[in-house]
């Protein structure tokens, strides 16, 4: 039978993702569901996954898609009566270094913040656990009592017939050749079956094509930068009393361990891996193993053969290598692509595929029908990806890093080292000249801190005190104490135009941008829940004119949101700017003794939330009197065919008073300042009153997204508060998503931390309840942040650490 000439939804891919997605959808009420599978179910990269189903993850929200694939499999064989294979093995994670041993400890840290359940373990009990293990070097470990394996066809499988059950067709054999567009939608997906063509008229597609789906997103223009790689595993010959055994991860080996039935499964991901079918995916595809390398994974094996003794007298029955996609950051892609709003995605998972795909499924489904994502899923949204990621070499460097980044160290100031320098700023060679050490966010290459003379660029390997610390402090010191600069022009600028520009951006967000041309505003897109879908300044510069300045990993999402929120009937345009000004942030209380070195710009005349045309040097720039450090200063933006001389001229003026600094010291401000970050203490599901940011509302004007929702929370009351905390020891440091204990309870974590140089100490930010209960209240509780599983006292506060004023935090 041939696919219907019309469906709701059309899912491209029968893999346990697309078949996730399908089943979500009829569970959501949709009917007219079709999914299209080129060959048969699971024959791409699914039928060959090892099937862990690990619940801890690396953020909340993602450890939360992950437990529901966990109790959605746990039902399913009940519910539709296709075994699924899933039982809870438990898992270990045994370190063999003492940094390994601390990252799993702050993941512990985590875990009981996420609600899940954990045990730090010292060597004898992981033996215990594990009696086949050889302990030697083995520093401690966890163990998820509630983790397990499963079946991956079996999960598929009965994921399809609750899809059928609830609705869905599903048609084997049918290869997806393209789309028909219509005004920038998909209006119909064409198709083949044997010598048969033909359409499916539809209203959405969804991209679950697994490694095919990079070439299935340029049909309808959209980028979706995934790469195939092979993965290695080996199986081993039945052995006699092996017993049934928990998962295990020796990640410092890069391996990891799975029982089943009897035989035991050597699992590696190697640190630099192969990327696979470069020039495309062959047509016959099906099923389909690689050639063998056991060269290239033969030093891994034998580490195994050390480390679990019965593998050399055990035997290896299967040596096995398949494809799985991965990305360039190794987070899955999910949501509406940018391009294209009728084209969603669910591709792209980096070998954590059976794990994520329930979870997954059900979140894109309740997207789709909603029009709301059911809670923040920023780390794996398709709007953070950038359009020259879809780059085949780029993709090809990156992804051979990417794999073997699944089990290294984590440590928090890790940079890729792969498919660097694409995009840099017009002051690079100026910054790396004065000693700038590089990272990279959405491309850019951006200065993270400035070594001294002599020393090394060397990247943070540590949970310590990385080799930057108290470079950082300096510069942090010079934006207290004197004058600091650093680079910002990464961020993102998109220019709104047109003589509606007005109506549209007040209508996008909460704050009233009805000001005067010359003026500055700080304003957030809320939902129609009141949660932050962006944090933007927004600056008049004439009448029809504005630039909307956000993060630079916010540039594309923030641009889909603008440029979809505008009418047919609107006369406005969105352009990106980003790469045409060059943006020095020049900070600090003698900010204006330098500036007027270098511009006869009256600068006491300039105040805060100003915007002006000024001279600089020999040239023009336009400065915007804002700072995200808290201090004295101005965002100079000039051309960037002006952008050196700016530079030039700016140091020559500085000459023994400025210097230039980084986005560590920058972050590590704001946090002393109390300002929030949009993706850490400010998403999607963080209601804009609760976050402290009632200021930046515009209360008079009669509408604009989320208004209903703001007035319903200040009726109400707060249900809980963004605070801010400072460790009352100087030693310990902060990241993020360290759980935050009151009175010896944990009621919630950090969304973001660094250390506060100027107050002694590291500094975070975090939510926790306060419904019913006075600001008062709250801060005389007994606070501690639990920091790799000791408990450090804290002080809380609704004011800035760092604010001579007293004033409260501001965003």
């Amino acid at each position: 039978m041939l696919p219907p000439s019309h469906a709701r939804a059309v899912i491209v891919g029968g893999g346990v993702v697309g078949a996730s997605v399908a089943y979500h959808l009829v569970r959501e009420g949709w009917r007219d569901v079709l999914l299209l599978e080129r060959r048969r179910l699971t024959s791409g990269t699914t039928w060959h996954a090892a099937g862990l189903i690990a619940q801890l993850r690396a953020t909340a929200n993602l450890t939360r898609l992950a437990r529901y694939s966990q109790e959605l499999y746990g039902r399913l064989e009940a519910e539709t009566g296709i075994a699924t294979g899933f039982r809870r093995t438990g898992s270990i994670t045994a370190a063999l270094t003492g940094e390994r041993l601390e990252e799993l400890r702050r993941s512990a840290a985590m875990a009981r913040a996420f609600g899940v359940e954990i045990e730090e373990i010292a060597p004898a009990e992981i033996g215990a656990r594990y009696p086949h293990l050889n302990l030697e070097g083995v520093t401690g470990g966890v163990y998820l009592p509630r983790d397990g394996q499963g079946d991956p066809s079996g999960i598929t499988m009965a994921l399809a017939r609750g899809a059928r059950a609830g609705g869905a067709a599903i048609h084997e054999g049918v290869r997806v050749t393209g789309f028909r567009l219509e005004r920038g939608r998909i209006a119909a997906v064409r198709w083949e079956s044997g010598d048969e063509t033909g359409e499916t008229a539809c209203e959405a597609v969804v991209n679950c094509a697994g490694m095919w789906a990079r070439e299935v997103g340029l049909w309808a223009g959209a980028s979706v930068p995934l790469q195939a790689c092979e993965h290695f595993y080996a199986i081993t010959e039945p052995i006699k009393g092996l017993g049934q055994l928990p998962v295990l991860r020796v990640p410092d080996e890069c391996t990891y361990y799975k029982e089943d039935a009897g035989k035991l499964m050597v699992g590696a991901f190697e640190p630099r891996a192969k990327p696979w079918a470069l020039d495309g995916i062959p047509a016959d595809f099906e099923f389909t193993e690689l050639p063998p390398d056991f060269d290239h994974v033969e030093p891994i094996l034998e580490a195994a053969v050390r480390r679990i003794p019965l593998l050399e007298r055990a035997g290896f029955r299967t040596f096995f290598n398949g494809p799985e996609s991965f990305t360039p950051d190794n987070a899955y892609h999910l949501g509406p692509t940018p391009e294209c709003p009728n084209l969603w995605v669910a591709a792209g998972f980096n070998s954590v595929g059976i794990q994520s795909a329930g979870g997954a499924g059900m979140a894109l489904a309740h997207w789709m029908v909603h029009g709301e994502r059911p809670f923040d899923l920023g780390d794996v949204e398709i709007a953070r990806a950038e359009p020259f990621q879809r780059n085949r070499r780029f993709l090809a460097e990156r992804v051979s890093e990417t794999l073997g980044l699944l089990y290294a160290d984590h440590f928090p100031f890790r940079q890729k080292a792969t498919g660097r320098g694409v995009r840099r700023s017009p002051f690079h060679a100026h910054l790396d000249a004065e000693g700038a050490v590089w990272g990279e966010v959405a491309g850019w290459e951006r200065a993270n801190w400035f070594r001294r003379p002599g020393q090394p660029a060397e990247e943070s390997r540590t949970w310590g005190r990385g080799p930057f610390f108290d470079n950082v402090g300096e510069e942090l010191r010079a934006f207290r104490e004197g004058v600091g600069v650093y680079d910002m022009s990464s961020f993102g600028k998109l220019r709104v135009e047109g003589p509606d520009a007005a109506a549209v951006l007040n209508r996008v967000f909460a704050a009233d941008l009805d000001v005067e041309p010359g003026r500055l505003v700080y304003a957030q897109a809320l939902n129609d829940s009141g949660g932050i879908e962006a944090d933007v300044t927004v600056a008049r510069l004439s009448e029809t004119a504005f630039l909307v300045v956000t993060g630079a990993a916010r540039r594309r999402a923030d641009e889909t949101l603008l440029r979809r929120a505008l009418r047919e009937d609107e006369r406005a345009v969105v352009t990106d700017m980003t790469a045409a000004e060059g943006v020095l942030a020049v900070m600090g209380p003698r900010a204006r003794e330098v500036l007027a070195r270098v511009s006869p710009a009256d600068w006491t005349a300039l105040p805060w939330g100003s915007v002006a045309e000024v001279e600089w040097g020999w040239g023009l720039a336009r400065a915007h009197r804002v700072s995200y450090v808290g201090e004295l200063g101005w965002e100079i933006y000039v051309s960037a065919d002006m952008a050196a001389h700016a530079w030039e001229a700016l140091r020559e003026a500085g000459e023994g008073l400025l210097k230039p600094c980084g986005l560590y010291a920058m972050n590590a401000a704001r946090l002393e300042k109390g300002f929030r970050h949009m993706g850490h203490d400010i998403t999607p599901e963080d209601h804009i009153l609760e976050a402290g940011l009632g200021f930046a509302v515009g209360w008079a004007k009669p509408a604009f997204r989320g208004r209903d929702a703001v007035l319903r929370r200040h009726e109400e009351g707060l249900g809980r508060r963004l605070l801010g905390f400072r460790l009352r020891e100087p030693e310990p440091l902060l990241y993020h998503n360290e759980p935050i204990l009151r009175d010896g309870r944990i009621v919630g974590h950090l969304t973001s931390g660094a250390y506060g140089h100027s107050v002694g100490g590291a500094v975070g930010l975090g939510y926790v309840p306060c419904a019913g209960e006075t600001a008062e209240a709250l801060l005389a509780s007994d606070w501690a942040i639990d920091v790799a599983g000791r408990r450090v006292p804290a002080e809380a506060s609704l004011r800035a650490f760092h604010d001579p004023s007293g004033a409260r935090m501001r965003g």
